[in-house]
């Protein structure tokens, strides 16, 4: 656990300062949304965003895409995390802890969020959130693996371009970050997280209560590397999609589905009613110590029994590692040697999670192969089995908001979909361009100048 820290009031905003609201995972929240009539006008001619996704799961351990913020737009390299909200930055506020990054910190200009904004209201809680009207919005977020960011919200535009053909550039709140902890000798080289749960604090619901984008949104990760997300429904097939409901539990406020079985080789392993989370922050999978011990338990019973690998106790890539006569050179070369785990969901026919070898595994630079499922109980996960990066690789898998439910299927993720033809080159560049300033729903509260 970190030191308690005390948030930083920005220079130029005067007042007195919020309560520290501490986000977990996932955050309940509300957007400055257009008003419902108008929204509701809007969605007819709702649209998608694509980004082109790059990174891997190893040796990077994670997925970035390319956001362009502000006016003039500046890039900046966020990792997709679908399980925590809060998109932010690193702000030079100024700076007083952060990591090494591919671009400058973001710089505020006069354009806190404050305390009393519906959205930060919403973040802190209705009966705890006492402050003045023109104190600023302070955060922090923490993360099950022990990161963290403290900061204050800001609003900025984002050009984005549409499928349709369109060019907009919202103004959408994100956190702006001068404290970071990153646990782990080699952090992200990104900088910062697009937030990508449920709550309504996310970049999509946001967009979504513009009426721009469908409560949607969709990623394909590569086992080659790079791949693509997406906000919308345009991209979503109309067949050939697996789909599951979210979990109808209102404390939960993640992408939770379940209860589902744990299957290993196609036989039931008794590990039963397990609730799944969908995670593409996490690198690799979590899961509760019943189901981990029982995973590990059928692996090494099962590779004992062929006598042909032994333990890599000098590879330290991940906790279990094992090694062959003669060292991997694909992930491919381990599909014989190990069988394929599967979760199947209960309460629905016919809807199963596989998990071939490649989907649980990898192979490290010294030629072994380690699992690349840890156990959540001993970071804080509690009974939730996370579903990582590692088993969502080579799968479109689709997040609908709107009619609460997860889907997937195998897919080619190494090349963008029918619309790349169109806006492969350059359309997540930075635009100088006059854009389609979405003002009238901003509280003029936000803007301090």
């Amino acid at each position: 656990m970190h030191e308690e820290k005390s948030p930083r009031k920005i220079p130029f905003l005067q007042g007195f300062l919020c309560l520290l609201v501490v986000l977990l995972a996932s955050f309940p929240s509300c957007s400055f949304a257009a008003s419902r009539s108008s929204a509701t006008k809007k969605k007819a001619s709702a649209s998608s965003v694509i980004f082109p996704v790059s990174g891997n799961v190893y040796p990077k351990g994670y997925y970035q895409v390319t956001v362009n913020i502000g006016q003039p737009p500046k890039p900046y390299f966020l990792d997709i995390d679908t399980g925590s909200d809060l998109t932010w930055l690193q702000c030079d506020a100024p700076c007083t802890k952060c990591t090494p990054a591919p671009h400058s910190p973001y710089k505020p200009n006069k354009n806190l969020v404050t305390c009393k904004d519906p959205l930060c209201v919403s973040l802190h809680g209705p009966t705890s959130h006492q402050c003045e009207p023109l104190d600023q919005c302070d955060y922090q977020v923490e993360y099950a693996d022990r990161g963290s960011s403290l900061g204050v919200l800001v609003q900025d535009l984002f050009p984005l371009r549409f499928t349709n053909g369109s060019i907009s550039a919202p103004r959408l709140a994100f956190g702006c970050g001068y404290d970071q902890e990153i646990p782990g000798p080699n952090p992200p080289y990104t900088d910062g997280v697009l937030g990508l749960g449920t709550g309504k604090s996310s970049i999509l619901s946001q967009l979504n209560g513009l009426g721009l984008t469908r409560n949607v949104i969709g990623h394909c990760l590569s086992v080659q590397g790079g791949g693509f997300l997406f906000f919308g429904d345009d991209l979503v097939p109309s067949s050939g999609i697996v789909w599951t409901s979210l979990s109808s539990n209102s404390l939960e406020k993640h992408y939770s589905v379940g209860p589902a079985d744990l299957f290993f080789g196609g036989q039931a392993s008794g590990v039963k009613g397990q609730s799944i989370v969908f995670d593409s922050g996490s690198t690799y999978n979590y899961f509760n110590s019943q189901a981990y011990n029982a995973v590990v338990s059928l692996l090494k019973k099962d590779i004992n029994g062929r006598k042909q690998l032994q333990d890599a106790v000098d590879d330290k890539s991940l906790p279990i590692c094992w090694k062959a006569p003669k060292p991997f050179k694909s992930i491919l070369d381990v599909k014989s040697y190990f069988k394929p785990l599967a979760l199947v969901f209960t309460s629905a026919k016919n809807v199963q999670f596989q998990l071939q070898p490649e989907a649980y595994l990898i192979v490290t630079k010294q030629g072994n192969a380690c699992l690349g499922i840890l156990n959540g109980t001993e970071v804080g996960i509690g009974k939730f089995n996370v579903i990582g990066d590692i088993s969502l690789q080579d799968k479109l898998v689709i997040y609908d908001n709107e009619k609460q439910q997860i889907g997937w299927a195998s897919a080619n993720c190494n090349r963008l979909p029918n619309v790349d033809r169109d806006y492969s080159e350059g359309y997540y560049q930075p635009y100088s361009a006059n854009f389609n300033i979405l003002e009238e729903s901003c509280p003029a509260t936000l803007w301090l100048h």
